[in-house]
């Protein structure tokens, strides 16, 4: 009886926020019918991601995006359009140049990617190779003096054999409703807190490894790294501080590469490469940028609040960032496009963000939170803090949307549910989990106290093919996804535009 009495009050305030909920059939039917059949996705894919190029923070090719976006979005009709500079980032980075292959005992090109902010070569470098097979202090010290000028291999640490399941995934109905269940007292994590210290005892190593080489004077380092049947994933976040020490130049390649040049060299056989990377340095302008632009809101006593969806723009150096993620930058603006183009006029002002400086750890995100509503470090709030109903973040690759993560935020759950029944014909088994979910730019949001959301998305080939590897292509989207997204994400954004009180928020957390 108890368990009851204390649930009656949370039903009651389910049953209120149910009350309260004001769809508009019709503007959702509009942003449908515009964005599923009016669709501007594969333009602007094509933008984004094979005519700007990677994106790597403070590159060239963030720029072109980043001018892309300014542009494109006033040509929508969207209001002050622009870059923001959020604070400093550091060091941009141009590949010009890389080509690696073994000579000896045979010819054999390498697939292989400059570790990002990676020094240039010597010009042209050949020699006999050093495979360095380390786990312990102890282990360097048998290499101490014998790897000046020296070619390195280091072997892979994860498992190159073949797989037995597909790449590309959706989610069933029975991982959906696992979704929906409470977080488990672990906060969700799948690993104990051993294999978590064990990682943490791997990277650490990893870089006194590197500190040891460099110690040495090696002249090239090949590190095989994760990765299958020719697809590696790099990121390598070195280097980008203004003020970061030289270092050896190096290589990330596909571990079969390295696993064959163990293979031989345990066997005796004598392995050469030859090798040359070039890459430049872009110091004139330090800071990083976001891209920000606004439909104004048209209720007088509501525009001043605002409703904020975005992704990130930047991405790794591999390939062209395809879903990792100019799948979500292609949402958002396609999303705020959609608004436009349905002659809708939401109340509050929305505003979309294409932040930067995600990959090195959300600074573009963090920074225009701490710049514009609050620092959650002393949880010191400013006035715009009052002024944010709510944001909206896609950043899990190109499937889908199956449903959202509420971050705790309970009073949210019967509100996204009525959002979602006008759309619930695009989405299967759609999900609604209480669960957080981490690593992307919703959590500058949330760790202030604002309602910040990302959502539930398939898959597909995220964690197989795509993410931070040099398969993430243009052909790796999804281009009915897209579709369905970019529709699914204007009506909630339309949706919290037009109530009549901001979204529901959580108590705000602690100081960090």
């Amino acid at each position: 009886m108890k368990k009851l009495l204390l649930a009656l009050p949370a039903l009651f305030v389910a049953s209120f926020a149910f009350c309260q909920e004001k769809i508009d059939q019709n503007a959702i039917e509009k942003i449908k019918n515009e964005g599923l059949n009016n669709s501007q996705v594969e333009n602007i894919a094509f933008e984004l991601v094979d005519k700007a190029g990677p994106r790597l923070s403070n590159s060239e090719g963030y720029v072109r995006a980043t001018e892309y976006a300014v542009k494109q979005l006033t040509d929508w009709g969207l209001e002050n359009a622009h870059t923001e500079a959020w604070g400093e980032f550091g060091r941009g980075w141009e590949m010009e140049k890389s080509y690696v292959a073994m000579t000896k005992p045979y010819y054999m090109p390498f697939i292989a990617i400059p570790k990002a902010w990676t020094e240039s070569t010597a010009g042209e470098i050949s020699g006999k190779v050093i495979l360095i097979d380390a786990k312990t202090e102890e282990d360097l010290e048998k290499y101490k003096g014998k790897l000046k000028g020296a070619i390195i291999a280091v072997k892979p640490t994860g498992d190159a054999s073949p797989t037995f399941e597909a790449d590309a995934i959706r989610f069933t109905e029975e991982q959906l409703d696992q979704m929906a269940e409470p977080p488990s007292e672990s906060g969700g994590s799948s690993y104990t807190p051993e294999q978590i210290q064990a990682f943490r005892d791997a990277r650490a190593f990893a870089i006194r490894v590197g500190e040891f080489l460099k110690e040495e004077g090696a002249a090239l380092i090949i590190k095989g790294v994760n990765g299958r049947h020719g697809t590696l994933f790099t990121s390598s976040p070195r280097g980008y501080l203004k003020d970061t020490p030289e270092g050896i130049p190096e290589l990330e390649t596909a571990p079969e590469n390295v696993n064959l040049i163990a293979r031989l060299s345990e066997n005796g056989v004598e392995v050469e490469v030859e090798a040359e990377i070039k890459t430049r340095y872009l110091t004139d302008d330090l800071q990083g940028y976001n891209v920000i632009a606004e439909i104004p809101g048209s209720d007088p006593s509501l525009k001043s609040e605002l409703v904020m969806l975005g992704g990130h723009l930047d991405s790794w150096h591999g390939a062209n960032g395809a879903t990792d993620n100019a799948a979500g930058c292609i949402v958002m603006m396609e999303a705020v496009r959609i608004l436009k183009a349905a002659g809708l006029k939401p109340r509050r002002t929305v505003r979309i963000a294409l932040w930067g400086g995600e990959e090195q750890g959300l600074h573009g995100s963090r920074n225009y939170v701490t710049n514009h509503f609050g620092d959650r470090t002393t949880m010191e709030l400013l006035p715009e803090h009052e002024k944010l109903s709510g944001y909206f973040n896609i950043d899990n690759g190109t499937g889908r949307i199956r449903g959202i993560y509420l971050q705790g935020n309970e009073a949210m759950k019967p509100i996204v549910d009525e959002w979602f029944k006008p759309v619930d014909d695009l989405i299967e088994n759609r999900t609604i989990t209480l669960r957080n979910t981490g690593g992307t730019d919703h959590l500058a949001f949330d760790g202030v106290g604002l309602p910040g959301f990302q959502f539930i998305q398939d898959p597909i080939e995220y964690r197989s093919r795509t993410h931070h590897t040099n398969m993430d292509t243009y052909e790796r989207l999804m281009i009915d996804d897209l579709k369905q997204m970019a529709v699914i994400v204007a009506t909630f954004v339309y949706q919290t535009a037009q109530r009549d009180e901001k979204l529901p928020r959580k108590e705000l957390p602690s100081r960090n």
